[in-house]
């Protein structure tokens, strides 16, 4: 596992893609993909070729070890980020990313691989001098993530506000 860690604010995204709700018991990630990429073509207005997995948590969610749940439901995103909504194809939707401050993981290894999260949410995100602030947790998929391949590459992007 390589990790290579910044802070960044960034400006609002805006999406098109295909949302599920989903939980970790039951987390049908490949689910939703098989259903976005077939369709990913249709979206015109895209500003790049990556592609964002990107999780809505709900306010009550928890990653603490201690109080973590993987029965609790939340929202998964397979999409691209595009310039506008004029032309959102059927059968997917938009969401807006607010502009903020993000820590951003570049991490190298298997996309299955929880312990990159595990180290997130158990040690830099305690040991930092942040904490985490309700807004889209998000991934970029670039031309350096394969999936099932332990040379992929992310960005991992982490909604963070300073600690009071």
């Amino acid at each position: 596992m390589i990790v290579q860690t910044k802070i960044e604010s960034i400006t609002e995204k805006k999406l098109i893609g295909i949302r599920m709700q989903m939980n970790f018991s039951n987390y049908q990630i490949g689910l939703l993909w098989g259903k976005f990429i077939p369709k990913c073509a249709q979206i015109k207005n895209r500003i790049s070729s990556d592609l964002l997995s990107l999780a809505v948590y709900p306010k009550s969610f928890s990653f603490s070890k201690k109080d973590f749940n993987p029965e609790s439901h939340f929202e998964r995103w397979g999409g691209v980020e595009v310039n506008d909504f004029e032309h959102i194809p059927s059968d997917m939707e938009s969401l807006v990313i607010p502009a903020g401050e993000y820590a951003i993981f570049h991490y190298k290894g298997l996309n299955t691989d929880v312990r990159i999260f595990e180290y997130i949410h158990g040690e830099w995100l305690p040991d930092s001098m942040y904490a985490l602030d309700h807004r889209p947790h998000f991934e970029v998929l670039g031309d350096k993530y394969r999936n099932g391949d332990p040379n992929s590459e992310e960005n991992i992007y982490i909604p963070i506000r300073p600690k009071k």
